[in-house]
């Protein structure tokens, strides 16, 4: 009778218990008869003879066969390490593979320490505490067949680990730090996979490094690396060796939501309070030392891309080096915090300047664009050029498209205390006047095209402070444009026919010019004319007196005169005064009266003596007998 499933599997399984049973009476038996101080040896030879380093047990020796196959050494150091220990583990356990040691043969699975300790201390001349025990790991590892030892897994269980720079006493610390490494026991390749805690982040990385071997002793081996945090992730793929120091080369990509931030957590001060938002970099790297060189450059800042080469150093100094061409930039995040006037006021801006991050980093750039924008501003092809070194700024132009024509200079900044010294040299040829003048200067009632040169110097804490100290020289030259507000030609016509008609209309209109001169000197914050000239066809204009640059008002006179066959037929003198956006301006009094045929007799008889005493005589009747600054009330009444 054919035998029933469940029938047979209970006879299948009654030599399956069987077998556990023996098993289990052998791995019991196995506990009891085991020797531990061979096992205990044997497992401190497997773990030298893989990793290289002579271990020293002060603690407790934990040996387990069941349930679980293990070793567990308590407080583990690094022999040869008692004054400088490069290592120190709370807990070392060994993990046994387990058919072998049925057979009395101790052979370890893994390796797991618990709460290690790792101090890496560098020396000045690039050798480290741990140099002696690299060497050793180097000489005695032999991965590939002729190793007998077949463990390659060493994990690593809230770790810390602290790093010490004898040359730039910089520390740095990991915690609680969650590794996996791949040894090479039966391969060449060596793998790092995990997570760690650094500056306050939670970090995910990976290393595989191809011949770890190579690696050890300096040879060239393949390294792929990636880091990966919440400010900043970081991927590499090439080689490294380190004969006499460090080198790699590869392709290194670097992403950041906010390169400001990733900045701030690395310990660096990003430069103002604007812009070093999204970031993006993929090049071509070589790294010496603390040096990086890159290129074949793709980088991207604040929704700026360009490509170019570039090179950063750390040798006790930060240094960028950059050459870098693009097809557009927007440099108006980075100057959004910084005003020249005081917001919603007719005032220079009295926030006191942050020089701080002049003195961080040295910095050389070559910037070159197809369009670039300043906040208002609009430039086309621009080339320009940016040095810091030793807290000193300086800017230059070699050529830019502005305004309808072109610009080039250069503007220097150094920093002395809590001031900034300014040196600006500009020269803008042949721009849109109106364009030039209302962005930099405020003015908007200005038109033409000319050249505009600018000299200046200025030192001072605030913008209010650097215009407070303003020295140089100011030249503009204008052709065929106007001045918007009053219309000369017109006033003055009308004004020599009706000299005391009014002056309501001196406010209105235009002045066009044929060529326009304004040469300024700038002293302690005072531009004094040197000469300022609008000539046309119809007409003149000349200006003399002094503009303040910190209070922004004018303080000038001038003469407008009416032109006619190359001659002057009328002069009217003038008065401008008031702020730059809205001054006033209005003719001399003095000068109508003189004009009129009806007030110049009676400017003329006040001239004599009889006549100014007769003129006396009529007033004092009109008012009493009373002087007339002093009028008495009751007397002031009209006679009857």
């Amino acid at each position: 009778m054919p035998l029933t499933m469940a029938q047979g599997m209970k006879r299948l399984g009654t030599p399956i218990a069987a077998l556990l049973g023996l098993g289990l009476i052998a791995l019991i038996a196995t506990s009891w008869l085991i020797n531990r101080d061979a096992l205990r040896s044997a497992v401190e030879a497997q773990i030298r003879a893989v990793t290289g380093l002579d271990l020293t047990v002060k603690g407790a020796i934990d040996v387990s066969v069941f349930p679980g196959s293990y070793v567990s050494f308590h407080d583990v150091g690094l022999k040869g390490a008692v004054d400088d220990p490069a290592l120190r583990v709370d807990v070392l356990t060994a993990n046994l593979r387990l058919l072998p040691l049925l057979l009395q043969r101790f052979e370890i699975a893994d390796v797991m320490m618990l709460r290690p300790q790792i101090h890496v201390k560098r020396e000045m001349d690039g050798d480290s505490n741990w140099t002696p025990f690299i060497q050793t790991i180097a000489r005695t590892m032999k991965p590939g067949a002729d190793n007998p030892v077949s463990f390659s897994e060493i994990r690593i269980q809230d770790g810390i680990l602290t790093y010490e720079d004898g040359g730039t006493h910089a520390t740095e610390k990991l915690d609680d730090i969650d590794l996996s490494l791949a040894w090479p026991s039966i391969s060449r390749s060596f793998a790092v996979t995990g997570q760690f805690d650094w500056r306050g982040q939670r970090i995910d990385g990976s290393i595989s490094v191809s011949d770890f071997v190579a690696a050890l002793s300096g040879d060239r081996s393949g390294l792929k690396a990636r880091l990966a945090s919440a400010p900043l992730k970081l991927a590499f793929d090439g080689t490294v060796a380190n004969r006499t120091s460090a080198l790699m080369e590869g392709t290194l990509t670097v992403d950041s939501p906010s390169l400001r931030n990733a900045l701030q957590w690395t310990g660096q001060a990003p430069p103002g309070a604007g812009g070093f938002g999204r970031f993006a970099l993929k090049a071509r790297a070589n790294v010496v030392g603390a040096s990086i060189a890159l290129t074949n450059v793709n980088v991207e800042l604040d929704g700026n891309a360009a490509e170019g080469v570039m090179t950063y150093a750390n040798n006790g100094r930060q240094t960028l080096q950059a050459t870098l061409a693009a097809d557009a930039l927007d440099f108006t995040p980075y100057i959004s915090t910084f005003r020249l006037l005081a917001s919603g006021a007719r005032d220079w801006n009295r926030q006191l300047f942050d020089l701080n991050a002049m003195s961080t980093t040295d910095l050389d750039m070559r910037l070159s664009a197809a369009r670039v924008t300043v906040g208002p501003t609009k430039l086309g092809r621009t080339a320009f050029g940016a040095n810091l070194r030793s807290g000193a700024l300086a800017l230059s132009v070699g050529e830019a498209q502005v305004y309808g024509g072109i610009a080039k200079g250069s503007l220097g900044v150094a920093r002395s205390d809590t001031a900034a010294d300014v040196k600006a040299q500009f020269q803008f040829l042949d721009v849109d006047l109106q364009a030039c003048a209302g962005e930099l200067f405020g003015i908007n009632r200005l038109s033409g095209r000319g050249n505009l040169n600018v000299s200046l110097v200025a030192s001072g804490s605030s913008p209010f402070g650097l215009m407070q100290s303003l020295d140089g020289t100011a030249t503009l030259t204008g052709h065929d444009g106007a001045v918007s507000g009053f219309n000369v030609e017109q006033l003055l016509k009308r004004l020599e026919r009706r000299p005391l008609s009014g002056a309501g209309s001196f406010r209105t209109g235009s002045t066009p010019y044929d060529n326009l001169t304004v040469a300024l000197k700038f002293s302690d914050g005072v531009a004094s004319t040197e000469d300022v000239r609008l000539e046309s066809s119809s007409s003149r204009v000349t200006l003399t007196g002094t503009i303040s640059v910190p209070s922004r008002e004018f303080d000038m006179k001038g003469t407008a005169s009416l032109m006619a066959n190359g001659a002057s037929s009328f002069d009217l003198p003038f008065v401008v005064q008031g702020p730059w956006d809205d001054p006033l301006i209005f003719p001399e009094a003095e000068a109508l009266i003189k004009r009129s045929t009806v007030t110049a007799p009676l400017l003329d008889a006040l001239k004599d003596r009889n006549t100014r005493d007769a003129v006396r005589s009529v007033l004092d009747r009109l008012t009493g007998g009373q002087k007339a600054t002093t009028p008495d009330p009751a007397a002031a009444a009209p006679a009857k």
